[in-house]
Formats: structure tokens, C-alpha cells, sequence
């Protein structure tokens, strides 16, 4: 578990407020990347490469892409076996580099392949254009507000919180939401304002605007004559098999 926010203004101090209410999350390490236009900051908990070559934010061979990143990608040596193939270069041995070359080779569609849980955000220092993405399942959190052009995002609300000009109100039809279903359907949450990215989401943030859409959904079809019972079992063994493998 690590921990990401940011902003898109230069404000170090307010960064680091922002990631030390989020360091139960990421007690290993901070990083701070800022330039006129936006601000990344990072709490970190090695998991992959301990080595000072997976500190993040993590920028590209250029320093014109910049990742912070959150979670474990579970195909991501399969996928730096395809980028290095491509001619792509790694200097370290984290998950985190594959997304970076990912998005250089893929732009957006980066995610579709990735397998695993994330939630991040890439820098694209000279379209001045931030990207976030969360996960399929919606596993690892991401939460963001955006007013009057200002856009905050981070792990936790209580990292954006840290912005003083952020309003501390109520959202009514989440507290409705929640006495009826007991928990807040994506992508409201109790602070009025304040959003959920939804699961196999995107949100675009360029020219003084965001744009969120759907990536991924889980879709309900037909493939082919229905599965005797033994059939059916042997294939949901090797499913879960396969799972449980990726995870190890």
C-alpha cells in the first residue's frame, strides 16, 4: 500500500501536507515533483525493487513524463518482456517503470494492458495534461475534486482535506445513500464535492478541464454451447488457478 496526491498548481509545502496525512500508507519514503503547472507528491512502502531506482514520482528516460502510483501490476514482466522487445529501456525492476513505457508506447489505452490493482496518475510535462486511472475493480482508492479550474486528487479525502479552500460539506444524497445501502455508491462520497474516480475509470485533465469515461465494464455474453457441470468446474479451477498464480 502506497499513498498519491497532487494538484495542478506549484505548491511544495502544500504537497507535503498532503502526503503526511497519508503516511500510514507509504512509511518508506516521500517524493515531491513540482513545475508551474501541476504538483505530484508520493508516500511509499517498498514492495518490488527497494532500491532508491523505484522511488517515485518516476519520470521517463527524458524527464517529460512523470508517475505517481499506487498498488501492483501483476503481468508487468510480461509487459516490460513486450516494451523491451519494442526498444524501450528499463533502469529498474518495478512495476511502476512498466506503466511509464506503457503510456509512452500506448498513450491512455496503457491500461487496458494492465492486469492487477492501481490507482495512479501520469504527468505529461509537455502537454501540460495529467491522466488518473483506477483500477478495473476498483481495488485500490482514488479520489479527486475539481472547482473553479482547481483539481485535487489523492488516495484518501483527508489528504485533499489538507487544502484549506476545499469545502467541508455534507453531501446529502450520499448520507441517504449510505443509511439505505450502507455504503456510497461511486462516485459520491460523504463530502459534497469531493468524487470517487469509479472503477475502470479515466479522468483527463487538459486545457483547463477534466474529462472522465469509462474504460473497462464487465460485459455478460455468450461464448458458445453451455458447459457440462464437469466442464464447467475444470474451467473455473484453471481460472482461479491462473488468478491465484498472477498474484504470487
Amino acid at each position: 500500500m502506497c499513498g498519491i496526491c497532487g494538484f495542478n498548481w506549484n505548491d511544495e509545502a502544500l504537497a507535503r501536507e498532503m502526503a503526511g496525512r497519508i503516511t500510514h500508507r507509504g512509511p518508506d519514503q516521500e517524493g515531491v515533483f513540482a513545475d508551474r503547472h501541476m504538483t505530484l507528491a508520493f508516500r511509499r512502502l517498498s514492495i518490488i525493487d527497494l532500491s532508491e531506482n523505484g522511488a517515485q514520482p518516476m519520470a521517463n528516460e527524458d524527464g517529460s513524463i512523470h508517475l505517481v502510483f499506487n498498488g501492483e501490476i501483476y503481468n508487468f514482466q510480461e509487459l516490460r518482456d513486450q516494451l523491451e522487445k519494442k526498444g524501450h529501456r528499463f533502469r529498474s525492476r518495478t512495476d511502476s517503470e512498466v506503466i511509464l513505457h506503457a503510456y509512452e508506447e500506448y498513450g491512455d489505452d496503457c491500461v487496458l494492458h494492465l492486469r492487477g490493482m492501481f490507482g495512479f496518475a501520469i504527468y505529461d510535462q509537455p502537454r501540460r495534461r495529467l491522466l488518473l486511472a483506477r483500477d478495473r475493480i476498483g481495488i485500490k482508492p482514488l479520489y479527486y475534486t475539481f472547482s473553479n479550474g482547481r483539481l485535487l486528487f489523492a488516495s484518501e479525502i483527508k489528504s485533499i482535506l489538507a487544502d484549506p479552500q476545499v469545502e467541508r460539506r455534507l453531501d446529502h444524497q450520499a448520507l441517504y445513500d449510505y443509511l439505505g445501502f450502507e455504503f456510497v455508491p461511486a462516485p459520491r462520497t460523504m463530502f459534497d464535492g469531493i468524487r470517487k474516480l469509479p472503477a475502470g475509470h479515466l479522468l483527463v485533465h487538459e486545457q483547463g478541464g477534466i474529462d472522465v469515461r469509462q474504460y473497462w465494464d464487465l460485459r455478460f455474453t455468450g461464448h458458445g454451447p453451455v458447459p457440462s457441470m464437469d466442464e464447467a468446474v475444470e474451467e473455473l479451477r484453471g481460472q482461479l488457478d491462473a488468478a491465484v498464480k498472477s498474484h504470487l
